[in-house]
């Protein structure tokens, strides 16, 4: 349904779990609801829903190129402006809406969390995006992609370190974690690069890679970090420019995309609980204080970044509009920061809803400013993120 009507299908996943979920079908028919879903079902979802997220991880590191980054000055300034104004407006809420929104952790997890998750945008929706709207290979698409791409990695470097002081050992977690990333680039990475070639059957080499992601995700939960962090830098430790990849990574793609991951974003429909927003004003204000936060730091910090390094005034608002779209990251951001006790329901209910609207509005926003721009953008040769 979100497809026919030019919505990623990401949304429609999404709302299908709100409404089977305890937001609607749990608050309109509670036994059914307890009947329907029992413990043991939701943990077989669960743990399906995690492998589907975990390949997805894998398959989101093996597409990370920012080797091919073009105007690498320019992404920069958008990577710094789209990302530092969303994260200091989102550690200043998270500053003040503490009592409502943190989990179990230490207070210095929780806000530098909630500051990141406010600073994301999502580059397999984006992408989809782009290809809908024929704008991939413009100037915008490719500024759009290769920006995204590069605060993709950023951010997930920063979610380990904040992951690390959840347990309050800080520096050994950051240690683990340092140690991991130089094992990955020292010895994963030319192991990987010596294997892939001499291994000729697709089937092998798809169950050596998945065996692989599965295997550092174990290794990262064992070191107290998240599952998704060893599967994306296992990811990027995979060979680049090999055809067999390619079409490994295709095969993978389909099944993750159409089996494994549509379980995980009907998972966070069923974990999540509009119910908590009720009839409480100040759980709706504040609702609708972050999304207008989320909104206005991403377009304007983005803005002004893309004005500063010379770009026009409509490419600059096309640039933050494409950066406010936080799709499918911000919402396994959110499922991550509620797993780890991070933050508490009602903040990864508002995350979500948050990652739900600003995905919503980006397709028809960009279509209005297409339609009103001067000039077509002009074209530039097509860039792999």
């Amino acid at each position: 349904m979100m497809r026919r009507i030019g919505q990623p299908p990401v949304l429609g996943e999404i709302i299908g779990g709100i409404i089977i979920g305890k937001s609607v079908f749990g608050l309109l028919w509670p036994e059914a609801g307890a009947w329907v879903f029992q413990p043991g079902v939701l943990d077989s979802l669960n743990k399906i829903a995690q492998l589907g997220l975990v390949v997805f991880m894998f398959l989101l590191g093996c597409e990370l190129r920012t080797d091919r980054i073009e105007r690498r000055g320019t992404v920069a300034a958008l990577v710094m402006g789209g990302t530092i104004l969303p994260l200091v407006a989102g550690v200043g809420i998270a500053f003040l809406a503490r009592s409502q929104f943190q989990g179990s952790s230490t207070s210095g997890t929780y806000v530098l969390y909630f500051g990141l998750a406010m600073a994301i945008t999502a580059v397999p929706v984006l992408a989809r995006i782009l290809v809908d709207l024929e704008q991939e290979h413009t100037r915008v698409g490719v500024l759009a992609l290769s920006s995204a791409a590069a605060a993709d990695g950023v951010a997930w470097v920063l979610l380990t370190l904040i992951l690390a002081d959840r347990s309050g050992a800080m520096a050994q977690n950051i240690g683990y974690a340092v140690a991991l990333v130089a094992f990955m680039m020292v010895c994963v990475r030319p192991a990987l690069a010596a294997l892939v070639p001499r291994i000729r059957a697709e089937r092998v080499l798809m169950m050596v890679l998945v065996t692989g992601a599965i295997a550092f995700a174990g290794l990262t939960q064992l070191m107290h970090l998240h599952p998704v962090v060893g599967a994306f830098l296992f990811g990027v430790a995979v060979p680049r420019d090999s055809p067999i990849i390619e079409r490994i990574s295709q095969q993978l793609q389909g099944f993750t995309l159409m089996v494994l991951l549509p379980l995980f974003f009907t998972g966070v429909g069923l974990s999540m609980s509009i119910g908590l927003l009720g009839s409480d004003v100040g759980h709706w204000l504040l609702f609708l204080t972050v999304l207008a936060v989320a909104l206005l730091t991403k377009v304007v910090g983005t803005w002004a970044a893309a004005r500063g390094a010379g770009l026009p005034r409509h490419e600059a608002l096309q640039l933050g509009v494409l950066m406010n779209c936080r799709g499918v990251t911000e919402i396994v951001f959110a499922s991550i920061g509620l797993q780890m006790g991070v933050i508490n329901e009602l903040a990864f209910t508002i995350l979500v809803l948050v990652a739900v609207v600003t995905t919503a509005v980006t397709k028809p926003l960009m279509r209005r400013l297409l339609s009103d721009r001067p000039v077509p953008a002009p074209s530039v040769g097509a860039t792999r993120t």
